[in-house]
Order: structure tokens, then sequence, then C-alpha cells
């Protein structure tokens, strides 16, 4: 009987090492496995697009072609997602006005809701006049041409993307067009004065960027934080700079995000902004009153007066980006569509509804699977955020667009929203040193020390503006490279 116990408490002992065992390989598999899980989506993905384009093609003559074109569309999506949405969820996430998933959720839906609802009906073929539509006419060199430019754009992002360095996908697309339109065609196909003025946005853009973004906290600073009396400040000018938020954004819509359901002048769009926004302050006035009520005279206890309108910005400008910046994804799928199905290149064309989902569904599905990344990166990593420095961000963005769009300038929203981020880093390092006198000298510091401690981390400025200055040339020889290719093995060459 004793021995037939021992045997018994000896099988349960080396059942539980084996189930011990078992236990650790699935949680090693699990670990192991994380990593693969949003780049299986992300296939899955894009293998669904391939199949919806080819049940939606049918059996016609250069259908493999709209396939593998969709494909590389929902490529480009994804990686448009991951990429370019940090601009807009960024700076919130990093004042913590809102959780990274909140963020997450939020963005994904009003993308999708912007591309869907308001993307742009009418596309250039060749990305706004970058490349004459004739120095391309044939059908074939077309299609192959808006393919390469589509796929050069799509790794550069992606590649960008991994490094952690935000990058203008408009820019991306653009420098994709130009390079295969330059192995299609020479030199002089390319149209180079609007090349200029995207090379001087560049430069423009986030310097105007980080400007109106360091005024925007000058002003708050002045007005608001170095009051004695910072709550009852607070009250007298929250309400007007959550107005002018408001008309901004009113405005910022009307020109940019519902292009497509009405087309309205700058002067008809600032009305509607006006009319927005003198209401909004006299509304936001004993909204603002009972939110500061009991809260602590210092500037930490403001941000939960800036947090909502943060969030709703921040909200707004994904359903903007979603209504303009799908068409970096979809443009040239719509093209290459039009090209198989009518056998002509075209300077204008209509993008299919399937097409605009394919594109909506992809920015949404990059954002979260590999959103949080860079997302990180815009809201903590550049410099320390708070709601009232991410709102000054913000509302910089929108402002930079609306004027860039007077002037006729071919700017990005991801030029403008790094820009405003560094802009009020830089302000803080000046205001610090020079108005509040503190003793920051940190000469006898080492290098690495010194540079750590700085306001704004130096080694992302450094590496963000190189992805900004090589994006166009890179993508331009990536898709001079793959037309090559491509051409060659169509037997075009």
């Amino acid at each position: 009987m004793r021995s037939t116990i021992d045997e018994t408490a000896k099988a349960i002992k080396t059942l539980d090492k084996d189930l011990k065992r078992i236990s650790l390989l699935e949680q090693a598999t699990a670990f192991t496995s994380r990593p693969l899980v949003a780049p299986g989506v992300a296939l899955l993905f894009m293998v669904m697009a391939g199949l919806a384009a080819a049940t939606l093609m049918g059996a016609t003559a250069g259908t493999w072609v709209v396939v593998l074109a969709a494909v590389v569309g929902a490529y480009m999506a994804l990686n448009i997602g991951a990429n370019d949405v940090a601009n807009n969820m960024g700076p919130a996430v990093g004042a913590e006005a809102v959780t990274l998933g909140g963020a997450l959720v939020i963005a994904a839906v009003f993308e999708t809701a912007g591309a869907l609802l308001a993307g742009g009906d009418v596309v250039s073929t060749v990305s706004r006049g970058i490349v004459s539509p004739e120095s391309v006419a044939e059908p074939q060199i077309f299609v192959w041409a808006m393919m390469a430019a589509l796929l050069s754009g799509a790794l550069w992002i992606n590649l960008a993307t991994w490094l952690g360095a935000p990058v203008s996908t408009t820019h991306s697309i653009v420098g994709g067009v130009m390079g295969a339109g330059i192995a299609a065609a020479g030199f002089a196909a390319v149209n180079w004065p609007v090349m200029g003025a995207i090379a001087a946005s560049w430069v423009i853009s986030p310097v105007l960027g980080g400007l109106i973004a360091a005024l925007f906290l000058a002003v708050i600073n002045n007005r608001i934080i170095e009051r004695d009396d910072k709550i009852a400040a607070a009250r007298t000018w929250v309400p007007v700079m959550i107005g002018i938020m408001g008309g901004v954004f009113a405005t910022y819509m009307a020109m940019k995000g519902l292009k497509k359901l009405v087309h309205l002048s700058l002067s008809d769009s600032v009305l509607i902004g006006l009319a927005i926004a003198i209401p909004l302050v006299f509304l936001m006035r004993p909204i603002i009153r009972r939110q500061s009520e009991g809260l602590e005279n210092r500037s930490k206890s403001l941000k939960v007066l800036f947090s909502i309108p943060l969030v709703l910005s921040a909200a707004l400008l994904s359903f903007a980006h979603g209504a303009n910046d799908v068409a970096n994804a979809v443009g040239p799928l719509a093209a290459i569509v039009h090209a198989v199905q009518d056998g002509a290149s075209g300077d204008r064309v209509e993008i299919p509804y399937w097409v605009m989902v394919v594109g909506a569904v992809g920015l949404s599905f990059g954002l979260v699977l590999f959103g949080p990344k860079l997302i990180k990166v815009v809201g903590s990593e550049i410099t320390r955020l708070n709601a009232m420095r991410a709102w000054c961000v913000a509302l910089s963005a929108a402002v930079v667009v609306i004027f860039a769009s007077w002037l006729g300038l071919p700017v990005s929203s991801t030029h403008i929203a790094i820009g405003g981020i560094f802009g009020v880093g830089f302000y803080r390092e000046w205001y610090h040193e020079k108005i509040l006198k503190e003793n920051r000298d940190m000469s006898a510091l080492p290098v690495e020390e010194r540079t750590r401690r700085k306001v704004v981390r130096r080694s992302h400025l450094m590496t963000i503006m190189m992805a900004w200055v090589i994006t166009v040339p890179a993508t331009a020889a990536l898709s001079a490279a793959l037309f090559y290719a491509a051409t060659l093995l169509a037997g075009l060459r």
C-alpha cells in the first residue's frame, strides 16, 4: 500500500514537471510569436485587398496588374497609417491627455471617416503635375511608373517608421513619381518649378510650424502662467484660446477636410471659422469656470482645462488627414485601374469606392498595428509635452496648413507638426535661460551629459532632419530602379 502511494506521488510530481515544461514552452512560443502578429495581420490585409481587386475586376485583360497594384496600395496605406498619423495623436499622448489605446481608437475612427466621407474624389494621376502626363502617355509605361512610385514610397516610409523617423508621405510619393517619370521619359518630363517649391517647403513649413507653436506658448506663458492668480487668468483666456482653436479648425476643415462635399474659397472658409469661433468663446466661459473650481493656483492644474480641447483637435486633424493623405496611397492605384480599364493614362481620374476603402482601412490598420512606436517618439522622445504645449503644436499645424494653402505652397503636415514640437522645445530652453535666469551652465559636464540634459533631444533632431532631406532623392532613386526592373521583366525594354 505504501509503495502504491509513493508511486502515485512520484507520478504526480513527474506530471507537474511535464506540465510546467509545457507551460514554459507555451509562454516562450507566445513571446516569440507576438512580434509576428502585426506583420501577419498586415499581410492578410494586403492579400484581402488583392482578392477584392480580382473579384471586382473579373476576368479581364490586365486584372493581374490591378491585383498587384491593390496589394502595393494596401502596403502603402499601412505605412502611411504607421508613420503619418503619429503627428496628430503623438502630442496628445505625450501630454497624457489620452492613453495610447484611446489615441489609437480615436485616430482609427476619424482617419477612416475622413477618408471615406471627405476623401478627394478626383486626383491628378501624376501627383499634381510633378510629371507631364503626355510624357508617359503609353498605358503600359504609365502603369509601371505608377507601380514603381507607389512601391518606392511605401518601402521608404516603412524604413523610416522602423528607424523611428516621422517623414512626409506626400514627399515620399512625389519623389517616387519624379524618379519613375525621369526613368520613363527623361529629366525634361519633370516640372522642376513645382519640385523647387516642394524643396523650399522642407524649410518653410517646419520653421513656420515651430515659430507659430512657440508664439502660442509665449502667449499662454504671458497671459496665464506668469500671472499671480493663474486660475482667474485661465478663466479669461482659455475660452478665447478654445474659440481660436474652433475657428481655425472650422476654417481648416472647410478648406481641406470637406472639399469633396463642398468647395469653398478662402474668404468663405474664414467667415465660417469666425462664425464658429465667436459663439464658442461665450459658450466655453461657464464650462471653463466650472472646470476650474477647486483647482490649485499652479501651472500643473491648468492641464485639466486644455486636455479636452487637445483631444478634439487631434481627432479633427486625424479626420482632415484621412480626407487628404489617403490620396497618397490610392491616387496611383486609381490611376493604374483607370489606365488598365480605359487604356489611357489620363490627366485626372475618378477613384473607385473600393479603392478608397482599401486606403481608409489600410490607414487604420497601419496605425493600430505599427503606429505606437512613432506616437511615442513624437509625443515624448523629442521634448517633454504637457497639454498646453501639445495644444500649441496642434493649433500651429492647422494655422500653417491654412496659410500655405492660401499661398499655394505644397507643405507637409508631418513637417509642420514636428517643427511645432521642436519650436515649443527650443522656446522652453530660451525661456528658462533668458527669462527665468536659471543657471543652466553645463560647460563642466561631458558632451554626452550636456546633450542628455537639453530640453530638446538633439539626436532626434538630426535623425529627422536627415530623413526629411533625403526623402525625395531616396524615393526617386528607388522608384527609378524599380521602374527599370519592372519594365525589363515585363519585356518593355
